[in-house]
């Protein structure tokens, strides 16, 4: 991949009470530092957002309907793309295959840059490879830790999921935690498993592997109460995302068990849960940032040639731990739908 973009430079906005007090004494600080020339660059200094040339990237996740995780990531992207002068093309399929097939319709139209996530990396393997071929900059997020670099990206902002499930154990050792099941909602998702086997490492208690059906919460629901109803033994339910923490809370009292329940990941009603108790506590990956970074990366290698981590390193986005202690705070922005 060609990284000699030409560059160019990023115009900042102007801070407003700076240009309030500019406006007072406009005609000492023209004399000071220019006279007219720095007066006109003032008025057109640009407010909040690039005026480099406007450029479309596609942003390509394995978005399940109904999981409100992407829609924190869009948010982001979509913050980016504001200030960028970007058009955003956001599309997604859960199905490995479908999704390559929207990466492919992207190089197709000609993109300037994509944004992919690798739940399931060797389907995406030839499709990058044509994206690269016809010169399109790829970044991956959120999935693909482990294969961003044998795909050849440019870059990768997301978390280690090994390393987010290794903390998450470490986590239920304080909590009094004896037998866990840790509930996976798309087999074949590697990210995920590697969540579920980072919490098998480091946990000091017993753990089961349950397989739902994501794109099915009542049949999600189900199968989990089943679970519990057959093993009164397990103490937590471990989750995946956050709608799947919020049905197992149904879970656990349609079983009649006491089991508690964490999670990887939120959204708003998962940060009301952790408040009012229902939820033990969940590990953060910022997906809001991830969204972000990926937009705006794409942006600063085409306009100024820079790329994250020297293409060697990923960006790291997470994890970060919500429970009692923080979540008031971190509420204020799961508000507003970024966390």
């Amino acid at each position: 991949m060609d990284r000699s973009s030409p560059s160019r430079s990023r115009r900042l906005a102007p801070v407003v009470a700076v240009a309030a007090a500019a406006a007072l004494t406009l005609t000492s600080c023209a004399s000071a530092h220019g006279g007219k020339k720095a007066e006109e660059a003032a008025q057109n200094a640009s407010v909040g957002k690039a005026n480099t040339p406007r450029m479309t990237v596609a942003l390509v996740t394995h978005q399940a309907p109904g999981d409100t995780f992407w829609d924190t990531v869009r948010k982001g992207a979509e913050a980016a793309a504001a200030k960028d002068n970007v058009k955003l093309v956001y599309s997604a399929d859960p199905n490995a295959g479908n999704q390559a097939n929207l990466v492919q319709n992207a190089i197709d139209q000609k993109v300037d840059g994509i944004a992919v996530t690798l739940a399931k990396p060797d389907a995406m393997k030839s499709v990058i490879g044509k994206a690269e071929q016809a010169g399109i900059p790829v970044v991956g997020l959120n999935s693909g830790l482990n294969d961003w670099r044998k795909l050849g990206l440019l870059e990768f902002f997301g978390q280690d999921e090994s390393v987010a499930g290794e903390a998450f154990g470490d986590k239920l050792n304080t909590t009094g935690a004896k037998k866990v099941v840790c509930v996976i909602q798309e087999q074949g998702n590697v990210g995920l498993t590697q969540r579920c086997d980072g919490v098998k490492k480091t946990f000091k208690g017993t753990t089961e592997t349950l397989y739902v059906n994501g794109t099915d919460m009542p049949s999600v629901r189900s199968t989990i109460t089943a679970k519990l109803k057959q093993d009164s033994s397990i103490d937590t339910v471990v989750t995946l995302g956050a709608p799947y923490a919020l049905t197992s809370v149904q879970s656990v009292g349609d079983a009649g068990s006491k089991a508690k329940v964490a999670t990887f990941d939120l959204n708003k009603d998962l940060v009301k849960a952790v408040q009012n108790g229902s939820i033990e506590f969940a590990v953060d990956q910022q997906p809001y940032l991830q969204g972000y970074l990926a937009v705006d990366g794409l942006w600063l290698y085409k306009n100024n040639g820079n790329y994250s981590g020297g293409g060697v390193q990923p960006v790291l986005t997470g994890p970060a731990f919500v429970d009692k202690s923080n979540v008031d705070k971190v509420a204020e922005y799961a508000a507003k739908g970024t966390r």
